[in-house]
């Protein structure tokens, strides 16, 4: 019977494709067996529209959209966009981590509204984003995936070497968005707030478009900073202000690896006393060796995120002068990445929101 036993969890781990070498166990990353179906080619992204609903707050409505992504689940996005057929260029929007659903998309494309009235009437397409929770560390064990043979069902499934993580929600909004007749597809930035400003910086190691402006993006997987136990605290948050805490705490081969994928412009807004400046730091000082098109901007703001302006208690739009300047530089910046010469007449056309909406 011992023998027996042995035999099959012997067999058991060699259908598994796991080895025991010593106390070292090799695991390839998928179990499937040699031959079946060639790998299924990916399904075109597309999106359905369910929705188009005024938004609080402002006279433009938005479409509310279902997004497919690689797994073939979907995704809820927000569009809002000037009058006319365009092509327009189009901005993603989002802040912190996925959570929420549709819910959440309506609640942040609520709160930017007037910012995003703004970016409209100069002739941008304002896109709010929102996609699944993260998977903790799996980014760090995880290689862009692959499409896998079917050696199982005698179809042709869409198998995946690897989960689904939320950076590539990103990617598949982006995809979608140049699928659109009314977006320019050569014309698609990014914006992203801490965990969404990290997303930005994964998914462009992965994919490539127009531009992308990370702001305080909380970079500890793409960096593969050692947040256990030993990492500095006060309470419960990491103290990483000091770039060289960070660094130390880094692992540059990984980092530089995933930043050596990147090929499209990023700007990264750091904020001088965020508990975390020295992560937003420290990814522009290894995108700027690896000769990156890289830029950094700094300011010393009490509200992380400050660079997206929400209504003031009273639903006035006031940004004050911080962010009158960031949005001068994120806003050129986009001008410069984004608009060709056929988006001038189109832009001129538009007029800004001439007194600010209220009831937010």
């Amino acid at each position: 019977m011992k023998r027996l036993m042995a035999t099959l969890f012997a067999g058991s781990l060699a259908f598994f494709g796991v080895v025991f070498l010593g106390s070292r166990v090799i695991s390839p990353a998928w179990a499937q067996l040699p031959g079946g179906a060639a790998p299924a080619e990916s399904v075109s992204t597309h999106g359905y529209v369910i929705a188009n609903q005024p938004v609080k707050g402002s006279s433009i409505p938005a479409d509310l959209v279902f997004v497919l992504t690689r797994d073939e689940v979907y995704v809820p996005i927000s569009i809002r966009k000037p009058k006319g057929d365009g092509p327009f260029p189009a901005i993603t929007m989002a802040s912190g981590e996925g959570r929420g659903g549709m819910k959440q998309v309506i609640q942040t494309m609520e709160r930017l509204a007037q910012m995003q009235d703004h970016m409209i009437a100069r002739g941008y397409i304002c896109v709010t984003i929102n996609y699944r929770n993260e998977i903790p560390y799996a980014y760090e064990q995880a290689k862009p995936p692959q499409n896998l043979p079917d050696s199982i069902s005698g179809n042709s499934r869409m198998l995946k070497s690897g989960p689904t993580l939320d950076h590539e929600d990103l990617i598949a909004v982006v995809r979608y968005l140049q699928t659109v007749p009314y977006v320019d597809k050569d014309a698609i930035g990014s914006m992203g707030v801490s965990h969404s400003g990290e997303m930005i910086m994964k998914a462009a190691a992965e994919y490539s478009w127009g531009a992308g402006i990370a702001i305080e993006p909380a970079d500890h997987e793409f960096l593969t900073v050692d947040t256990g136990p030993t990492a500095p605290r006060e309470g419960t948050e990491i103290q990483f202000n000091n770039v060289d805490v960070v660094r130390k705490r880094a692992n540059k081969a990984e980092a530089m690896e995933r930043i050596s994928r990147i090929n499209m412009p990023i700007m990264i807004f750091g904020r001088v006393h965020d508990h975390q400046n020295g992560i937003f730091q420290l990814t522009y000082e290894w995108m700027k060796e690896a000769a990156k098109d890289v830029t950094w901007e700094e300011f010393d703001h009490p509200v992380h995120g400050y660079v997206f302006i929400y209504p003031q208690k009273d639903g006035s739009y006031k940004p004050d002068d911080i962010q009158q300047k960031s949005w001068d530089i994120f806003m050129g910046y986009f001008d410069q990445h984004l608009k060709h010469p056929r988006h001038q007449q189109m832009t001129a056309e538009l007029k800004p929101p001439t007194t600010p909406a209220g009831g937010n």
